[in-house]
Order: structure tokens, then C-alpha cells, then sequence
């Protein structure tokens, strides 16, 4: 979409603009890099905390809400950078008294928390390799599978989980002879009282350990998503932590005159990088709070999510498209909520999946109604492995677009078929899989690169400095019987805004396939409203109504007019009335395409059988 000259104009964007070379190579490769110069890092999160800490002793930290015994949650409870300073020294001696260390790390299981964020620093301070595990893996999962694969892969001294009885019967699934369990509130699974370790008194032994952290010290494992097998653990460095840091700093602009301290309100998992390097290094740098939000974007939690943003104001704010999708329809329906909600802020940014051009301009909207301005609106990519990779440091104003490389981060495009994969290079980058030096070495090429295994292309080619577009994952796309490739990623996007606003997201199939099917979810209030349904409609009654599938059709068949080939066009499509549910979706809210076709194998079938049930879309055929 073309930016108007009679649109509003935008709120100023606190990013450099860019300023990249890009270099053609014979091999058909590219080497993109951003002209910034990184500040000097700092040593270590520890000495970054530190400073910190000493400078805004008293300001809040992190919080959340306390959780009520009938349910629901109560009132913000909050810990200072001072006292979270204290805590987790003392935490650090008693982790050290516990004999952890480089060979001897801490698991943690359960999800953002207080007690989270303290025994974070505290291992880190203790040169313990951290290791925040996703919370589904014991909360979810039924055979505790995938927990015991990353404790074998962590072999931890310490697991750390906050809420004793909530995770018992994940603990006992645990070999945890020689190790210890420390928890918030106690079990029957014989545990250590954080409450008491945290009285700690520290000794010298702590301020020591701090000082032989170096840039290479093993901080933490990450775990993959295992969205195409077991997940991996990937190596955090200090050096990528703090380069993170640097990066921001190199790259965002501070508002100077802006001396109140930052709120960060956010919802997002603490296994990711997103949430605990990434988003939690900004707070510790900003000295800022980061509240944590006990709401989700799924039906019944997102009203918490509301509630916490009707009081906190965030100057900017970071999530998902699913999320954004929940949001836009409840400030479509409250002003004062839109209001609030834009008062302060300076940008959004999406990540993990792209966001639809309805829901863009619905957002820009909204924030035009609420301020008589546009919003900068702004996205990242990358992955566990690279951290940031490229970033978009101007307004967009359509979706699609990842920006250019951050700096310190050198972007090569190499050939693969008939894309180019995005690969990495930088501070930032992993040295490699704990534990597995086969997967390490596939994982770069010869000249060093990390294989991201996506795709981009220019939104130029003949000026680069535009950026690069996403253009699906290399290793995601499939071939029909016919030979033809389906690039996956693009055909969602294109699927989700040709139905726009109906449709959540889909799951494409096909592969050895004659046609391109799909399986799909709607936007539930959007999709009532096309469906002539009120909004206390089932989602089985809006998925079956005449109205709502007449409407697919129609756009089913414009999207293929225009499609192209067979590689775009969709033959039928099954609307889907029960969520995503396992590994069907990630903790960060996107869509596993691999388990939704594998745990729906009799849904697809549906798809193509000879004789089709009364809930397909089939899409007309062309008429020429």
C-alpha cells in the first residue's frame, strides 16, 4: 500500500534510519551491513545489572499480580532493583553453596515470575548456565517427553520451580538423584525453601565469581520451539546478551526529556529469547519495570490483558499478530481503552508471524482516532539461534518488510534453489548446540554463517536500502504432485489478507498433493459480524453459517483469479471450531504448520476425499 500524502502523519519513530551497504557477489550471494558502530558492551549482564541497580536502587523492577485463592489475580506485588539486587546475591551464594557452576547449571520450569527473575541473575552471577524451560513441557505435556529431553540435554544441578504442587508430578518424572529442587511453595517432592535462600548472607565467594564471568562465559540454554523435531538447546554467550544491549543502544534513539522511568507491560514466555534476553535486557538497561502479564490472546484470558492495559501505559509496545488481533476488535468497541492505550506510546512492533494489512490499517485507525497521528509501526526477525537480526527502522506502511541488519549483525542472502535463505553472522549469534556437535556444524556454512533456514528478498533490488521482505522458510515449502514448489509462508499471509477480516490463520497442505488445501481458523468477532451472528455465537454456529462461507467463496475465488498458478491457488477449505491446542501452538501464539497437519491427518483427508463433507469451501473454478 502506498503512503498517502493526505494520510496524518506519523508520531516521530526513536530509530536511526538506515544507513547499509549491500554488496553483490559473483555466487549470486549478498552481504548486507549496517554503518552504525557498536558501543563498547558491557562485560556481562551481572556488572550490567549491577550498575543499575546501584544507579535506581528504589525504582520498581518487575511485578506482577498477586494470584487469589478463589482464582483470578489481586494487586501488583513488586520487587525494586535494589532489592532484587540483594536477593540475588544472596541467591548467587546459595547457588554456590549448592556447588553450581560452569558444568553445574540451574532448569527452571516454571513461567515469568519474580522468583524468575532473581534466580536468572543469581545463576548468572554464579556462572551457573541458565536454563528457562517452556512451562507447557510440564503443565501440558501428558508423557513429559520433551522436559526430560532438555533436563538430559542440561543436566542441571538445580531445577528451580515456583508453585511446588502445580509441578510435582512433572518433578517426579525427573531422574533427580544428586540434584537439587528449589521451590516457592513446597511439595511432596522433597524441595529447598527459596524463601530461606534468599536470606543468604553473601561472602566474597560472590563478588569473585563476578569477576572471572568473561564475554564467553555459557550464560544460558535456549530451547528451540521442536516445531521440526526434538528441541535443541542452543548456547547463549554473554557476549550475545550484552550485545543485544549494544545493539539497541547503537541502533534507538532515548527520549531525553522523557524522565519518568519506562513500563514494559508483556505477556510473552521467559523460554524464548524475546522475553528473557532480549525484552529483559532493555529493562535492566532502561531501569525500567517490567509487568507481567497474566493474560492471553486466546478466549476467556485476554480480558487480564485488558484490564492491565487499561492500567499500565507503555511508551512502547511489542507482541504478537494474534495478539494484536484480540486487541483491535476490544478497542474497536471501547474508546477509552484505545485512548489510554495510544496516550504514550511511541511505536508498536510485531513479531514471530506477519500481520495482516486489515489489521495494520484497523490499528492506524484506531491510533489516529485516539491522537489525530499515525503509529510507527515496526518489526523484527529472528530466531533463538541469531537474536535480532534485522529490524525496520522506518514506519511501514504495509506489512511484509523485515528491515535491514542491526548493527554489529553481518546479513549474507544465499542462494538455495530459487531464494535466497537469510544467514547470520555477528555477536549475537550462538557458538552452537549444547551438546550436539553434529547439528553445530550443520547449522553453518563454510564461511560461518548461521543457516536461519527463511528466506527474504528486496523490496528493490535496485536499492537495497529498502530493506528485505520475508519470503517463507526455506525448509517449510513443499512440492504438489506436479513438480510445482509451494512457497508456505507467503501463501498464508496472501490467504489472510484475500479473507480479510474473517480469517486468524491458516495451515496450508498439498505436499505430493494435486491441489492446494487449507485448514483455517477466523477472527471470532469478525467472523460472527460477516456471519450475521451476535457475538454470543458458538464457533461451531459461525464456522457452519451460510453468510460466513458465502463470503470465503467469494474471496476464495478472487484471490485465485489472481493467484497465478498453481502454486497460489486454493481448491477447498475447512474452517476450523477448535482451537489450536499442544504443539499446535507455540507459547509465543504462532501456529505450528507441521503438528496442526499431523494431529488434524483426518481433517486433511476431509480435504480431498471423493466425497465431500457439508462443512468445505470449495472455491469456484476459474472461469477461464
Amino acid at each position: 500500500m502506498p503512503n498517502r500524502l493526505d494520510a496524518p502523519a506519523y508520531r516521530p519513530l526513536p530509530i536511526r534510519k538506515p544507513n547499509v551497504t549491500c554488496q553483490a557477489r559473483p555466487d549470486g550471494s549478498y552481504i548486507l551491513e549496517q554503518n552504525y558502530e557498536m558501543p563498547e558492551p558491557w562485560r556481562s549482564i551481572p556488572h550490567l545489572f549491577q550498575a543499575r541497580a546501584q544507579a535506581f536502587p528504589d525504582r520498581p523492577m518487575v511485578a506482577k499480580r498477586e494470584p487469589l485463592a478463589g482464582g483470578g489475580w489481586g494487586e501488583w506485588r513488586k520487587i525494586t532493583f535494589g532489592e532484587a539486587l540483594t536477593q540475588s546475591r544472596a541467591l548467587a551464594q546459595a547457588l554456590l553453596d549448592l556447588g553450581a557452576g560452569q558444568d553445574a547449571g540451574v532448569m527452571v520450569l516454571s513461567g515469568p515470575s519474580i522468583e524468575h527473575a532473581v534466580i536468572s541473575l543469581a545463576a548468572q552471577m554464579a556462572r551457573a548456565p541458565f536454563a528457562p524451560v517452556s512451562s507447557g513441557y510440564s503443565l501440558v505435556a501428558g508423557d513429559f517427553s520433551r522436559l526430560q529431553h532438555v533436563f538430559a540435554t542440561c543436566r542441571p544441578k538445580i531445577v528451580f520451580a515456583d508453585d511446588g504442587p502445580a509441578f510435582s508430578r512433572a518433578l517426579k518424572a525427573l531422574p533427580l538423584d544428586g540434584v537439587k529442587v528449589i521451590t516457592v511453595t513446597p511439595s511432596d517432592v522433597p524441595s529447598l525453601s527459596y524463601a530461606e535462600l534468599i536470606a543468604t548472607p553473601p561472602t566474597a565467594a560472590v563478588d569473585a565469581s563476578i569477576a572471572a564471568i568473561t564475554p564467553d562465559t555459557f550464560a544460558k540454554t535456549i530451547f528451540t520451539s521442536g516445531s521440526t523435531g526434538r528441541p535443541k538447546g542452543v548456547i547463549q554467550t554473554q557476549r550475545m546478551l550484552t550485545a543485544i544491549i549494544a545493539q539497541h543502544d547503537a541502533l534507538y534513539i532515548r527520549d531525553e526529556e522523557d524522565e519518568a522511568p519506562g513500563a514494559y507491560l508483556s505477556w510473552l514466555p521467559w523460554s524464548h529469547v524475546g522475553g528473557t534476553n532480549v525484552l529483559f535486557g532493555d529493562v535492566i538497561n532502561d531501569g525500567a519495570c517490567l509487568y507481567i502479564d497474566e493474560g492471553r490472546p486466546v478466549a476467556g484470558q485476554f480480558d487480564e490483558t485488558l484490564r492491565n492495559l487499561r492500567e499500565i501505559q507503555p511508551r512502547e509496545y511489542g507482541s504478537t499478530p494474534i495478539f494484536f488481533s484480540h486487541l483491535v476488535a476490544a478497542m474497536e468497541a471501547d474508546a477509552a481503552l484505545r485512548d489510554h492505550f495510544f496516550g504514550r506510546l511511541r511505536y508498536l512492533n510485531y513479531s514471530t508471524a506477519g500481520l495482516s494489512q486489515d489489521l495494520f490499517e484497523r490499528l492506524q485507525a484506531l491510533s489516529i482516532a485516539a491522537t489525530g497521528q499515525r503509529i510507527p509501526i515496526s518489526t523484527k526477525y529472528g530466531s533463538t539461534e541469531t537474536q535480532g537480526v534485522t529490524i525496520v527502522s522506518e514506519p511501514l506502511d504495509y506489512t511484509g518488510p523485515i528491515g535491514l541488519p542491526f548493527p554489529g549483525i553481518t546479513v549474507k542472502l544465499a542462494p538455495v534453489g530459487d531464494k535466497l535463505e537469510i544467514r547470520a553472522k555477528g555477536d549475537t549469534v550462538t557458538p552452537g548446540y549444547l551438546g550436539d556437535p553434529e547439528a553445530t556444524a550443520k547449522a553453518f556454512d563454510e564461511e560461518g554463517f548461521y543457516r536461519t533456514g527463511d528466506a527474504a528478498r528486496f523490496v528493490d533490488p535496485e536499492n537495497p536500502s529498502r530493506g528485505l521482505i520475508f519470503d517463507g522458510r526455506v525448509t517449510e515449502n513443499f512440492k504438489l504432485a506436479t513438480g510445482t514448489w509451494v512457497s508456505v509462508g507467503p501463501l498464508r499471509l496472501a490467504l489472510i489478507e484475500a479473507l480479510s477480516p474473517v480469517l486468524e490463520d491458516a495451515v496450508i497442505a498439498g505436499e505430493n498433493r494435486d491441489e492446494i488445501c487449507v485448514l483455517a481458523w477466523v477472527r471470532r468477532v469478525e467472523a460472527a459480524a460477516v456471519a450475521g451472528l451476535g457475538r454470543d455465537a458458538s464457533l461451531a454456529e459461525i464456522c457452519r453459517a451460510p453468510k460466513l462461507s458465502a463470503f470465503i467463496r467469494e474471496r476464495l475465488a478472487q484471490h485465485n483469479e489472481t493467484a497465478g498458478g498453481s502454486s497460489r491457488r486454493v481448491a477447498r477449505l475447512l474452517l476450523l471450531d477448535a482451537p489450536a491446542t499442544g504443539d499446535e501452538i507455540a507459547e509465543k501464539g504462532y501456529i505450528n504448520q507441521r503438528a496442526v497437519l499431523r494431529n488434524r491427518a483426518a481433517q486433511v483427508e476431509a480435504l480431498y476425499a471423493a466425497e465431500r463433507g457439508p462443512d468445505l469451501i470449495i472455491a469456484p473454478e476459474l472461469t477461464a
